[in-house]
């Protein structure tokens, strides 16, 4: 075990949650929004991660942060398998002898390969475990070790399905802070006029590069009906500078994504979790391309969810083309009666007290 900073004073006799979470955004921001409630309910908590991987910078010095090394189990069974399965044993000895020094009172996470040596520690300590699962279609990790949690807190009522043996409640998926704000934020990097139609594409960096090439092949067509376009283009596309036109404006990365969606008629996005979850609660019409080397496909099963609500269009990345993007977008820019419905269709989706919901359970079952 390799604590990368030192352990609450010995004299804090608050109740004690070990937080599992690790990787990416999508399990990290989640855990973080709910670490702030059960703080409030007088938690002290500590974080279990991976070395070198997003928690080292997210979770900062926030929370006294603990490694052990892990890797995800992907594709089929052979000698990587083995080893794998041995270093989640040598994970799970380390982090039951820190819940046992420690006296934690249980195991709260969001799933993730990170989660298993955390659930089967505290499985075997006795301890109860509440993991959030934000996917439609469950995890590996959630579906092969729900049974030995005590409770699974699920993003989306349709996962149930996936998880029989499991004791489960619907809670939604908690979000950022930012994009729970009173007033929604205002968009003020880039300025956009604000009687434009405004046109999002965030494909993020993870296989964003086809997206990126449709829509440039697509933009003129909606450039040309006075829509405006911001692009987040990620940090792996050669062509970013190949479309020039002084309402099309993109960048690596935005940083301000509440009010660029909170400001936004129409998103064209992947479809993780974490992004559903931002749009429903800014109300945001939307198109998906799923992510097509999601584990499992996660991410279509994901935009179903959505696309049977009417908030937004699933459109699948093998066989979309550029006329047809063009097209699909054009039309709805041309009936703003139909991005009304959807906007209102995405906020019945919307969970905005998700994180207030998955403490309250946690108190629940860790006491």
């Amino acid at each position: 075990m390799s604590p990368s900073s030192s352990r609450g004073s010995s004299s804090d006799h608050r109740p004690k949650i070990l937080v599992a979470a690790s990787g990416t955004g999508g399990h990290l921001f989640p855990a973080l929004a709910t670490a702030i409630k059960l703080q409030e309910m007088g938690y002290a908590l500590e974080w279990l991660g991976v070395p070198n991987r997003l928690e080292t910078t997210l979770v900062g010095n926030q929370y006294p942060l603990h490694t052990v090394t892990m890797a995800g189990l992907q594709g089929r069974p052979g000698v990587r398998t083995i080893r794998l399965l041995s270093q989640c044993a040598l994970a799970t000895r380390r982090v039951r002898k820190l819940l046992k020094q420690g006296q934690f009172s249980g195991v709260f996470t969001t799933g993730g390969y990170i989660a298993a040596p955390a659930i089967l520690a505290a499985r075997s300590l006795g301890l109860p475990t509440v993991l959030h699962e934000s996917n439609a279609l469950p995890g590996k990790v959630t579906r092969w070790l729900s049974p030995w949690c005590t409770t699974i807190a699920l993003g989306f009522g349709a996962a149930a399905a996936y998880l029989p043996k499991a004791t489960t409640l619907t809670v939604g998926t908690p979000a950022r802070a930012d994009f729970l704000t009173d007033s929604p934020p205002r968009l003020t990097d880039p300025a956009i006029p604000e009687d434009v139609p405004l046109i999002l594409i965030v494909g993020g960096s993870q296989g964003a590069v086809a997206v990126n090439q449709l829509v440039r092949q697509a933009a003129p067509d909606w450039l040309d009906q006075g829509a405006w376009i911001i692009h987040q283009t990620g940090k792996n596309d050669p062509d970013t500078d190949a479309l020039s036109h002084p309402h099309y404006i993109h960048r690596p990365f935005f940083d301000n994504m509440a009010a660029l969606l909170y400001r936004a008629d129409l998103a064209l996005c992947r479809s993780g979790a974490g992004t559903l979850t931002e749009l429903a609660i800014t109300r945001t019409p939307s198109l998906l391309i799923p992510y097509p080397a999601a584990a499992e496909d996660h991410q279509t099963i994901n935009a179903r969810v959505f696309s049977e609500a009417g908030s937004a269009q699933l459109l699948p990345q093998q066989s979309l083309t550029a006329e047809q993007l063009s097209h699909t977008v054009s039309q709805l820019l041309q009936h703003p009666d139909q991005l009304a419905a959807m906007a209102q269709a995405a906020d019945t989706l919307a969970v905005r007290d998700s994180a207030q919901k998955l403490a309250s359970l946690v108190q629940q079952v860790i006491g």
